[in-house]
Order: C-alpha cells, then structure tokens, then sequence
C-alpha cells in the first residue's frame, strides 16, 4: 500500500489523513473492530464520548501506534464540567492524554463553549490533549472563541460530502488556518448508487465508497470513514493508488445541494 498522507495542522503537528469513525459502532464490537482497523494499516481512530465506546475503543488502541480523537459532549459544556469530562474520557480509552479533543457541537442556545473552548486550551497547555478543535462550528462560533481567547482549533469536523461540500464554510477555515474534517464523508452510503460517482469509480476500477474517499483526499479534507465490516474497513484504506483527475472533480462538484444536509443544523441543534 502506498504511504498515508498526513496533514499539518497549526500547532505545528501531523494527522493522518485518512482514519476510521466509530460513530454507532456498538459498543461490544469497539474493540474487535478498531483492531481490525489498525492490523489493516489505519493510522487514526475518532471516537466521542456519547458514542458510548470509548472503553471499547481503548481496548482497541491499547499498546499501538494511533492518533486518536474523542469528543465532549454537550451536556459537559462548561469550563469544570468539561475539565471533568475529559478525565472520564481518558479513563475509559485507558490513556493519559489524546491527540485531538473536540467540542462536539456548539449549542449556540446555551452560550457555554465559549468557556468550554477555554477548558480545551487548559487540557492542550498542559499535554493531556495534544491538539484541540472542534465540531459542526459555524464561522460565527470559530470567530468568537479566537476573538475571546487568542486561541484557534486546529481542526473543524463537520459534515461533508458530495452532496454538501461546505464551500463556505471550508473558505473560513482556510482563511483561518483551521484544517477541515469530514464526518458522514460518504453521506451515510445514500449516494453510492449515484450515477456520477459509480461512473468515475468504474473508470478507476475502484468501489463508489473508494471513489468518494479519494474526492474527499484530493480535496484537502481529512476523512473517517465509518464501517464495521473487515472488508469495507480493508477497502475504504484501499485508495492510495489512484487520483481523481480535473474532470472526475468538476462531475462531483456538480453534485453539491444547498439541500444536501443530512445530520442536524448547528445553528438549531439543541440536544
């Protein structure tokens, strides 16, 4: 397999490119899964805490080589409650510290990640949580916390896919020097019977969930695809032999809908 890409972020750090989501992975099957992941060659795992496999997840990771991501969640918001939740994340993946620890969603409606981002920077200051960021923040929200605090993520994973490209939001990040991260990168599988995408995947002889994946790669983005099959998890690391060309691009680009959404609004999610 060729070498995995790595991106920089802007505390000067690396991230594989490419990693696995455990988003509904349950959590019995955590660990037999995030093994598969890792014998087959993934460099990174994402989890959260309300994903609930965080132990599972730990029993996965323990003893290898892995840039890992956790997640808060929005009932912890708050400087001490968030301080508080990262201690219970950490026991459960077994680990003091992680690479990368997210805000899971901003819940403007509450007005707490504010604080909250300040609790991130105290974790990242003090080596527990090696690169901090955040999730499904709109530029509002990335605005805010670096105008309050100095401070910028280093990532913003949000949802992302061929049907919902996020340019906007993907300008602000760049503008800000904040690296994008895609979840539901293959739009929960429900465009994988699109004619566009099945044409270019047959032109590279790959699947449309490879096809996809490397859209997502030859755009910049980091990707976690999610799957709990040992064949799709072989698969979707498959892509590192092939690119799109101009044209494979410009036919997805077509594709973006304003209507493309599929997970919740940030600006309205209130959990």
């Amino acid at each position: 397999m060729a070498s995995q890409p790595h991106i920089e972020l802007n505390d000067g750090r690396q991230m594989p490119q490419l990693g696995l989501g455990v988003w509904r992975t349950p959590a019995d099957d955590a660990a037999s899964v995030v093994a598969t992941a890792l014998d087959a060659g993934y460099l990174a795992v994402d989890t959260a805490a309300i994903y609930q496999n965080e132990e599972g997840v730990g029993k996965g990771v323990h003893g290898r080589e892995v840039f890992l991501t956790t997640k808060l969640w929005n009932a912890d918001q708050g400087y001490d409650e968030t301080l508080r939740a990262f201690d219970v994340s950490a026991k459960r993946l077994g680990r003091d510290d992680v690479d990368l620890y997210l805000i899971h969603w901003p819940v403007p409606k509450k007005d707490r990640y504010v604080d909250t981002w300040r609790a991130l920077v105290r974790l990242r200051e003090e080596g527990r949580a090696k690169s901090i960021g955040v999730s499904n923040f709109m530029p509002e929200h990335l605005r805010r916390i670096v105008e309050e605090t100095g401070v910028t993520p280093a990532v913003n994973q949000i949802e992302l896919h061929p049907r919902f490209q996020q340019l906007d939001a993907r300008r602000v990040h760049d503008e800000m020097g904040i690296r994008t991260e895609s979840w539901s990168p293959l739009g929960q599988a429900q465009f994988l019977d699109d004619p566009t995408i099945k044409a270019i995947a047959d032109k590279h002889a790959k699947s449309p969930a490879q096809a996809i994946i490397r859209w997502h790669l030859d755009s910049g983005l980091i990707v976690i695809p999610k799957s709990v099959n040992p064949d799709r998890i072989r698969q979707n690391l498959d892509v590192f032999d092939f690119e799109l060309d101009a044209e494979d691009m410009a036919q997805i680009a077509k594709l973006d809908s304003p209507e493309g959404r599929i997970g919740p609004n940030p600006m309205t999610a209130g959990f």
